[in-house]
């Protein structure tokens, strides 16, 4: 598959939605994403409600991305939904992802065994929930950076019949 792969990204927030807070994780995971030779096509901020994640999910989606990165939500705190918001309306999970995400950040940080990170197929795309803190949304992209171009090529490949 072309390395460009068109990519979203969502930065999931209150305190950045409402401008209270500046939007660090979007920006960092755009220029990750660039340096990986992807196209970034499309970006959002939105408030950590299940509906509006999932509507700029799909958003996304409708405007070609292939790759959705997230950024945000995937703590403990009462208000991080964007597991369950991604859940709901998944195809099917990836645990692989999330297993080596939290694997290897462990190395870096006892808290890892906190995160919530998750890898998903929504329609035909790759969606990744990854931490709100930038420097761990860069990283833990970094740590499965691998899979992915081959996880859209096969999710782009039109099915054929018998």
């Amino acid at each position: 598959m072309n390395a460009r792969i068109p990519v979203g990204i969502l930065t999931i927030s209150d305190r950045a939605s409402k401008g209270l807070y500046d939007d660090l994780g979007g920006p960092a995971l755009k220029k990750a994403a660039q340096g990986y030779g992807w196209e970034v096509a499309a970006d959002a901020l939105v408030a950590d409600e299940k509906r509006d994640i999932q509507r700029a999910i799909r958003e996304q989606i409708a405007r070609g991305c292939s790759l959705i990165l997230t950024t945000g939500g995937t703590g403990v705190a009462l208000r991080d939904v964007t597991p369950e918001a991604v859940r709901e309306i998944a195809i099917r999970e990836l645990p692989g992802f999330g297993e080596v995400m939290r694997m290897e950040s462990l190395k870096i940080t006892p808290n890892a065994i906190l995160s919530r990170n998750l890898a998903a197929v929504v329609d035909r795309a790759l969606v990744l929930c990854l931490p709100g803190k930038p420097s761990g949304a860069v990283e833990c992209l970094s740590f499965v950076v691998g899979a992915i171009p081959h996880c859209v090529e096969v999710l782009q490949e039109v099915p054929t019949s018998c």
